[in-house]
């Protein structure tokens, strides 16, 4: 079974998709860590982030692992663990240049395909992003807008990065002007055929697990279970 998981900065994917992964005993991908891997590898570089070509072939030559397993997350780049590093200001301020380099979206999205393949064999995988629905999972059997007002958004983002990470600016500006950003490629602010949308400004993250939890129980075909 495939879960997409797509919608905005700050609605609580991240933290849903691992949720409802763990409970379903389900694999779980973030492929918002690998356009952070590449932006990582092309910073530490020194490429010029405006040029598409020479970050795209980044993007391709990088060795790149990222974990599926819910409870244990780690992104590797080139040999180096980068998992707390992907998530720095300094990562955060530039991934929409990645993100919304087409050539880097090809190559990751066939990455992040493959990968979802791979996760089949042990029942299927939680995948959370930006298009997941539209683009890299559109067979997903069931594909979920996840939403939330933009405070709600504003005060999860700062209490994930926690007390002082980054100012307020350096906040609405991983929010508002990243989701601006990036809608310029992918669809994620509205949902896509056949998704369904859940409202979590006034739920506990438990409760966004149960809410999805459960849909993804009624989807499955009659014969098999989660």
């Amino acid at each position: 079974m495939i879960i997409a998981v797509d919608g905005p900065s700050g609605s609580g994917k991240s933290s849903t998709a691992r949720g409802v992964a763990t409970r379903l005993g389900l694999r779980y991908l973030d492929t918002g860590a690998t356009y952070r891997a590449v932006t990582w590898s092309a910073v530490e570089r020194g490429l010029d982030l405006d040029d598409t070509a020479a970050v795209a072939q980044r993007a391709r030559e990088l060795e790149l692992e990222v974990s599926t397993d819910p409870g244990h997350q780690f992104v590797i780049a080139d040999g180096t663990d980068i998992t707390a590093a992907i998530r720095e200001p300094r990562i955060s301020a530039v991934v929409s240049k990645i993100a919304t380099n087409l050539d880097v979206r090809h190559e990751l999205v066939r990455r992040q395909r493959a990968v979802i393949d791979a996760a089949q064999d042990g029942g299927g995988i939680v995948v959370e992003g930006r298009d997941i629905a539209t683009v890299v999972a559109p067979d997903a059997e069931l594909k979920v807008h996840l939403t939330a007002d933009q405070d709600a958004r504003l005060s999860r983002r700062g209490a994930e990065l926690g007390s002082g990470a980054v100012t307020a600016e350096q906040l609405r500006d991983q929010i508002v002007r990243r989701d601006a950003d990036d809608a310029t490629v992918s669809q994620f602010l509205v949902a896509s055929d056949g998704a369904v949308t859940v409202d979590s400004t006034h739920l506990t993250l438990e409760e966004v697990i149960d809410v999805i939890s459960r849909l993804a129980k009624e989807t499955v075909p009659r014969g098999r279970e989660l």
